[in-house]
């Protein structure tokens, strides 16, 4: 009996020590982000339009719990104020990406919205500027698609995206347009995915909602970022912006005086979307943030009204290094590796090394989600509470027992391909007799290969802590 609660101390000493580690999993992340003497977690427009008691609160007490981790600790990045100068004109601007703590998690176990109106890896993402004491700002949002769909790994490069049966939809995004309504007025939703193949069914269900909804205050706008720039046509991104720019003059900004009186006041905002929303989201977001910025250092005297940013040389390439940053910042976060598309972004156009980068990258996030995002995943839950420890319960999820297939058909497809290459480097007496050999292993390995795919999600390091897909 002593030997047993031993051995069982011995186990539940070593799953602390899995969970701890999870735990630092999280805090070693890139990009998080605390201030003492700023809320990260509001817009100035919220901040304006707060009662004085309001201001009194401690940071903790008056934050956004959206975007807060653990309390004072905020899993959100920014770009420290860049003192730039145009036309011998020296302002500050910024760039704050507020990633949100509820529905959260890496890239394939979180998709879609839960059931109140959440969307996985929703950003709130507002720009500042400030210069002879005035401060402007522009805001943006980015989320998954809001409907119960998902995506889970299985070996495949992409995955199908599998939309729920059974869920009710428009409730959920009912839900989830309700609050974005109450948190940023009027909504233009672009809906960046293709139009064609396995990303069709959810741009299609995304436009069915909209209408179903017959909500006034959302504009539904589905632009097909891969074919309108195929070819390395991305001087047609313009097509989109001149579709919004109307709107986006009707939304404005954001823009108080020295003495805290407020001017303008953004109407509305403009909520993107890709599969991940990262790259394709973050190329639009920032051609948006390009055209306000304009506005706001016009109306505050920095550039002339016939002066453009892209003139500018020295602070365009300011200003697109920061939004790559950003872009980078919010992809690590949710897919494991530097945003995709990111020589756009910095340079203005595509180049080969872009294109090889872009590459490299994509191969990283397949192993990564396939084969340590379970982890990350847990880690997450763990860190936010998602999962809590029973010191009463000895059973712990983290004991997940593989079957047979896990261990014997990669050994078997090893050594089958491996008994292939032998063959082919150390020939036999004949040619008949080395096909033989080679077509017999090679087949083994292929065959092998096909049944470890066929049973994908058998192999993939799936989250143990909490089911997902149960969730969902």
């Amino acid at each position: 009996k002593t030997r047993g609660l031993r051995s069982a101390f011995a186990a539940r000493m070593q799953d602390n020590k899995t969970l701890f580690s999870m735990i630092n999993n999280v805090l070693h992340t890139d990009a998080f982000y605390f201030a003492t003497s700023y809320d990260l977690t509001h817009t100035l427009q919220r901040l304006a339009n707060t009662s004085p008691e309001f201001q009194d609160l401690n940071l903790l007490e008056r934050a956004d719990p959206r975007f807060v981790w653990n309390g004072h600790l905020l899993r959100d990045f920014i770009t420290q104020p860049e003192a730039s100068s145009v036309n011998g004109k020296v302002f500050e601007w910024t760039i704050i990406s507020r990633r949100s703590c509820f529905r959260a998690g890496a890239r394939y176990y979180v998709r879609g919205i839960d059931s109140e109106g959440y969307a996985a890896n929703f950003v709130e993402t507002e720009q500042i500027v400030q210069y002879g004491g005035l401060k402007a700002s522009f805001v943006q949002t980015r989320g998954s698609i809001p409907v119960f769909w998902s995506q889970r790994p299985n070996l495949k490069y992409k995955p199908k995206p599998q939309i729920s049966k059974m869920a009710n939809h428009l409730d959920g995004f009912q839900r989830h347009f309700d609050s974005q309504a109450v948190l940023y007025g009027r909504q233009v939703v672009l809906n960046l995915i293709n139009q064609k193949g396995s990303e069709k069914p959810l741009e299609v269900i995304f436009d069915k909602m909209v209408t179903s909804l017959g909500n006034g205050m959302i504009k539904y706008i589905a632009f097909d970022f891969h074919k309108e720039c195929s070819r390395m046509r991305w001087h047609r991104l313009q097509i989109l912006l001149d579709m919004v720019t109307e709107m986006q003059d009707e939304f404005g900004y954001f823009l108080v005086d020295p003495d805290g009186n407020v001017l303008l006041s953004q109407e509305g905002i403009f909520r993107s979307n890709c599969m991940d929303c990262l790259d394709r989201t973050n190329v639009i977001q920032s051609l948006l943030a390009r055209r306000s910025l304009q506005s706001q250092l016009q109306r505050m005297g920095v550039l002339h009204s016939c002066q453009k940013i892209e003139e500018q040389r020295d602070f365009e390439k300011t200003y697109k290094n920061a939004w790559a940053d950003n872009a980078d910042a919010c992809a690590k976060q949710y897919a494991g590796t530097g945003a995709l598309k990111t020589d756009f972004t910095r340079t203005g156009k595509r180049t080969v090394l872009g294109v090889v980068m872009d590459g490299w990258n994509s191969t990283i996030r397949y192993y990564k989600n396939n084969f340590s995002d379970g982890f990350k995943q847990d880690s997450i839950d763990l860190f936010l509470g998602n999962y809590s420890v029973d010191e009463t319960d000895w059973v712990n999820p983290l004991h997940d027992i593989k079957d047979w297939k896990f261990f014997t058909l990669p050994v078997i497809m090893v050594v089958a391909f491996s008994m292939c290459i032998i063959c082919l480097v150390m020939a036999g007496d004949t040619w008949t007799e080395t096909l033989a050999y080679v077509l017999f292993w090679g087949t083994a390995s292929v065959l092998t290969g096909g049944l470890i795919l066929f049973n994908g999600p058998d192999f993939v390091d799936a989250p143990r802590l909490v089911q997902k897909e149960k969730l969902d």
